[in-house]
């Protein structure tokens, strides 16, 4: 497709789509519809804005914010290594405490098949996650 100067262009919501960032297409206009996607530091609200390769969007995504650089439009949504090729990714790598604060405690795991808890082991589960948070 192109836009109305004659370049090329996809609409956010089926680059986002076969980006593979979001599960569904409709998932990706839901997002960009609630106006949290800056395309080039300006924030959209309408799922038809046109994309361009060298187009810099940055958007949450679960707890992270991402920033990615668009490189490539999409033919079609192909497996991941291929959708990884659409964009780089611009975010900053996070520190390596920041990435197992994502990973959640094995003390809070208990062991498959070891049945339910007694009442002293959950009053147990119950102090130690009253601890965490």
């Amino acid at each position: 497709m192109s836009d109305a100067l004659g370049q090329p262009g996809q609409r956010i919501d089926r680059w986002l789509w076969c980006a593979r960032f979001l599960k569904s297409r409709s998932l990706a206009a839901t997002l960009v519809q609630s106006g949290r996607i800056r395309v080039n530091g300006d924030r959209i609200s309408k799922a038809s804005r046109m994309v361009r390769p060298g187009d810099i969007l940055t958007f949450p995504l679960g707890p992270h914010i991402r920033v990615i650089k668009i490189l490539l439009l999409a033919e079609r949504r192909g497996p991941a290594p291929e959708a990884r090729s659409l964009y780089s990714d611009l975010d900053p790598p996070a520190p390596a405490t920041q990435r197992n604060a994502d990973i959640p405690a094995a003390t809070s795991v208990r062991e498959a098949g070891s049945g339910r808890p007694t009442k002293r082991e959950r009053r147990q589960i119950d102090a130690l996650r009253s601890e965490e948070s």
